[in-house]
């Protein structure tokens, strides 16, 4: 049973690293299609308890081929109190993105929302193939919203807010909602005091019991 649930973990992760959705057959239209080459980034695991769940990869991920490669990494492991790794042992966290790969910039060179696609083909096979998941950290409203699903508000300032009402739900996984750390954030931060004096000693403590 072990063999077949290892084999079938290493078929998916062929799965996705072969996937060329959105540059093949684009949901919006062929006008939509990917402009450069997918190299979609993704962690899955048959161990961790923690799950990852971010929006997307940015250019610097995209080269590299390694999630939160980045800044905004830095701050999500200083969320965490985890080093770069603990952070990157697959044992201990899961990393998926809603969008595997770079979805590029608008005009404003602002990283465009995760591609369409993906989450709808991929999604749920990955949650059904990571059974041991404990913890879903939901950053952003992207990945908030499919795993909160009609629960989340519009608002991510409001879903973040009411983060022990989800971390608490008796059905699933735990899902603990939490902004991206992008620099763009710093702002909401300011804006937000709890979050640093309420919700991250409850996550620093609930990552240290799951990773232990």
């Amino acid at each position: 049973m072990a063999d077949s649930g290892a084999r079938h973990l290493e078929e998916l992760r062929a799965a996705i690293a072969a996937c060329r959705i959105c540059r093949d057959s684009p949901a919006r239209g062929d006008e939509h299609r990917l402009p450069h080459d997918p190299r979609p980034v993704a962690v899955i695991s048959d161990s961790a308890r923690i799950l990852i769940a971010g929006q997307a990869p940015g250019l610097r991920v995209h080269e590299s081929g390694l999630p939160f490669n980045d800044a905004s990494g830095d701050r999500l492991r200083q969320w965490l109190a985890v080093d770069r790794p603990t952070f990157y042992d697959p044992k201990k966290f899961a990393i998926v993105p809603m969008g595997f790969c770079f979805p590029g910039y608008d005009r404003h060179g602002s990283d465009l929302p995760p591609r369409r696609e993906c989450a709808p083909l991929w999604r749920q096979r990955v949650m059904d193939a990571m059974p041991q998941i404990e913890l879903v950290l939901a950053i952003g409203h992207y990945a908030q919203r499919w795993h909160l699903g009609p629960d989340c508000p519009a608002s991510m300032t409001e879903t973040v807010q009411n983060w022990q009402r989800y971390v608490m739900r008796n059905s699933g996984p735990a899902v603990l909602p939490l902004p991206h750390p992008s620099w763009r954030n710093t702002g909401w931060l300011r804006r937000n005091p709890w979050f640093e004096t309420d919700l991250l000693p409850f996550l620093r403590a609930r990552v240290a019991l799951l990773i232990a």
